[in-house]
């Protein structure tokens, strides 16, 4: 594999640190800016909106730009937005810090995942995007788990400084691996497809239903996983340390997911949803129940982080090679997807908390948005073999 994609799974890490490092920092914040952890938890959602809005708006804009002038810009932003979040006193601001973050994010992540696509054989997307996505799944091993741990010995806003200054190594990064010119979008046809012809397959149902699904288990994933730090400390009612021990044991198994998904969903992606996916709604259920033990919540963390990422990274292939026929705007695609369910599950988890379900009510959103994902994908998996339409 080029070493491109390891630099750019580098950045992937510092932004996917920022996406999911308040999963360990909620009680924190709404401590220090005086509002309620369901508010808070719509930072995560704020900031899934704007990936959503950011992947296909940003992706349209930066066709005919170089990928290199590209990244580099979305890093640099993105690096701003986390100064003034670590500086503003108000909730609002922090906010709009987020939204803003998370269209630079999303610009980013669109660009990679076309460049990644196109620095390797047709065959090998699966494996490259795994490449890509280690990044993320090293960010909710390490760099999540750290963040927790930094922001409870010296507060949440040491966290967002630290993204800041971790963006300075991945800047260096990107304009020492990508060339000047955007090699990841290189082709035998120099000329870039017209922007309606890259619309199109937006009209296809197997784009369409692959999108969905890969919102409904994203959707489910960030449900139940922006609220780990009240059930670790809540229902299951062990020390604020803890947390981060939780959280490092949903990324390792996120770390094994990904992979694994990776070696398996170019050839084999029907068997990783007909397999993977019931056991996945499975252990969301059952992490519903057992939270309270804490041997349980233990396993659960690290098999519910495995499951999650198979699927969620082997849906996202499919998406890529559905839309195969939009070359550059094929990973804003599979962005924005993803992203709306990152969005909805966190907000559908954050009211549904008022509920008689109290601090497990995200949990159960996650096993409800997971069977719904499995009713729509297993006749097909059934059918074709292949998992997807």
């Amino acid at each position: 594999m080029p070493f491109t994609l390891y630099l750019l799974a580098l950045a992937v890490f510092v932004m996917g640190t920022s996406e999911f490092m308040l999963a360990g920092l909620l009680p924190s914040i709404a401590a220090d800016l005086d509002v309620g952890v369901g508010t808070v938890g719509l930072l995560t959602s704020a900031f899934a909106i704007g990936m959503v809005v950011g992947a296909p708006v940003t992706a349209a804009f930066a066709r005919r730009w170089p990928a290199r002038s590209a990244l580099t810009a979305c890093v640099v932003v993105f690096a701003a937005c986390h100064v003034i979040g670590a500086l503003t006193p108000e909730f609002p601001v922090l906010f709009a810090t987020r939204v803003v973050g998370a269209l630079s994010n999303a610009g980013f992540l669109a660009v990679a995942l076309t460049a990644t696509i196109g620095l390797v054989a047709e065959d090998r997307k699966g494996r490259a995007l795994a490449i890509l996505l280690s990044g993320t799944t090293v960010a909710t091993v390490a760099g999540v788990p750290a963040g927790a741990l930094i922001g409870t010995a010296f507060g949440w806003r040491t966290t967002f400084w630290l993204i800041a200054v971790l963006c300075v190594p991945a800047v260096v990064g990107i304009l020492a691996g990508i060339p000047r010119r955007d090699t990841g979008a290189e082709r035998d046809d120099p000329a870039p497809v017209p922007l309606v012809d890259e619309l199109r397959p937006l009209r296809s149902p197997r784009l369409l239903v692959a999108m969905l699904l890969g919102a409904l288990v994203n959707g489910g994933t960030f449900a139940a996983f922006t609220y780990f730090a009240p059930i670790v400390t809540g229902t299951a009612g062990l020390d604020e340390g803890w947390v981060p021990v939780i959280l490092v044991l949903f990324g390792v198994g996120s770390f094994v997911g990904v992979n694994l998904a990776g070696r398996l969903s170019d050839r084999h992606p029907g068997r990783v949803i007909a397999i993977c996916g019931p056991l996945l709604a499975a252990g969301w259920v059952a992490l519903a129940l057992l939270a309270a033990h804490p041997v349980a919540l233990v396993v659960l963390a690290f098999a519910q982080g495995l499951l999650a990422f198979a699927v969620g990274s082997t849906l996202i292939a499919r998406v890529l090679y559905a839309a195969s026929d939009a070359p550059t705007m094929g990973g804003a695609y599979a962005t924005a997807a993803l992203n709306v369910g990152a969005a909805g599950g966190p907000a559908i988890g954050g009211v549904m908390l008022g509920s008689a379900a109290g601090l497990l009510a995200p949990v159960w959103v996650a096993a409800a948005m997971t069977v719904v994902a499995l009713a729509i994908a297993l006749p097909s998996a059934y059918r074709r073999g292949r998992g997807m339409p």
